[in-house]
């Protein structure tokens, strides 16, 4: 029998073989419209022009969907999941963030002006570094410590949780997220009453007699605990170790008991069995809870305003204060792109140093 011919695959449109620079076109289009728009950088007949461009971009890939057969709507599936979010991004993120850059270069014209105005002014920029400099000091300082000792607490809670709990496991995560169920700002100003000088916590101190020696090693401020550094970054830990406990413990359920006891049975003890076994396949729980406090913690205001003094207080105070009291929206929005910048920066560091693109 003379062998079966197999046909050619059929050849793609020249509409298909383009829908992926269209779907790609479409969604820049679309985003670069949106912040456009959003930020008023095009206004009046400019703004409708932009939009009759979005509108035809839209058209556009429908009519190449259409035209172009089942080739080219699997092509332009992709750009059609990811729009949805694009769209949103750059609506909520882009245009908000490309509108703080333009107030940050703008001047204002007196201390009850209204509006700023735009003129490339960078001197926001040093305003921010040579009079706030401090702030920017303490408030990473204050995060840092509080992730630290986040980590201290939160590991070894998500290790007993994780591999010592047993059947009180759902309970003890529930009590993790317990405090969710709180205002953040209840929280903190309930523990502005347990540190305050008639509060339970210095009291007992007090009949324990630990002031002293805590007043030696720094932790207590002339018999006080709260208006100090340290109450500042209890406060934090606080509020910010379930952020780290429940990474952790995530990475920690994944790791495979068999793979501890494989360790033992070759001669590893449990000390050195848990540094080479489960501490690496953690890294990846460290990682994102340190992300999840550092970040947060390096912008929080709530816990300096409440607990601590005006010793105490971080950029996210000074930032609020030229926001809403001194409206002074040029150097506020300078302070807060120099602080997304350093933790920005701080990130991609310690991304690179610590190394889990390897271990998920």
């Amino acid at each position: 029998m003379p062998a079966a011919t197999v046909a050619p695959p059929p050849q793609a449109s020249g509409l298909s073989q383009r829908a992926d620079l269209v779907g790609l076109g479409a969604l820049g289009v679309a985003a670069a419209v949106l912040v456009l728009v959003g930020t008023g950088a095009v206004s009046g007949a400019a703004a409708v022009v932009a939009l009759s461009i979005l509108l035809a971009a839209v058209v556009g890939l429908v009519v190449v969907a259409v035209a172009g057969g089942a080739e080219a709507r699997r092509r332009l599936a992709p750009y059609g999941l990811l729009k949805p979010g694009m769209l949103w991004l750059a609506l909520f993120f882009f245009t908000p963030l490309v509108t703080l850059l333009k107030q940050s270069l703008s001047t204002l014209p007196s201390r009850f002006a209204v509006e700023a105005e735009f003129d490339w002014n960078f001197g926001n920029y040093s305003t921010a570094f040579s009079s706030f400099g401090a702030q920017f000091q303490r408030g990473f300082g204050y995060a840092a410590v509080a992730t630290v000792l986040c980590i201290a607490i939160g590991y070894p809670l998500a290790y007993v949780i994780a591999f010592r709990a047993g059947r009180w496991r759902n309970l003890l995560l529930g009590l993790v997220v317990v405090p969710f169920f709180t205002s953040f700002l209840i929280r903190t100003i309930a523990w502005r009453s347990l540190l305050g000088d008639s509060g339970p916590v210095l009291a007992w101190l007090e009949r324990l007699h630990l002031t002293g020696p805590l007043e030696a090693i720094g932790l207590l401020d002339n018999g006080r605990i709260l208006n100090t550094q340290w109450s500042v970054i209890g406060g934090l830990t606080y509020n910010f170790v379930p952020f780290m406990v429940l990474p952790i413990y995530v990475s920690l359920e994944k790791v495979n008991v068999a793979l501890v006891d494989a360790a033992k049975d070759l001669y590893s003890g449990s000390v050195r069995a848990f540094r080479k076994v489960v501490v690496p396949l953690s890294l990846p729980g460290v990682f994102a809870g340190t992300l999840l406090t550092f970040i947060p913690a390096a912008g929080d205001f709530i816990n300096a305003r409440y607990l601590g003094g005006p010793n105490n207080t971080m950029i996210g105070n000074s930032i609020q204060d030229q926001f809403l009291v001194q409206n002074n929206l040029p150097v506020a929005a300078a302070m807060s792109f120099v602080l997304m910048a350093i933790i920005t920066a701080a990130v991609v560091v310690y991304t690179k140093y610590l190394g889990t693109e390897d271990l998920t």
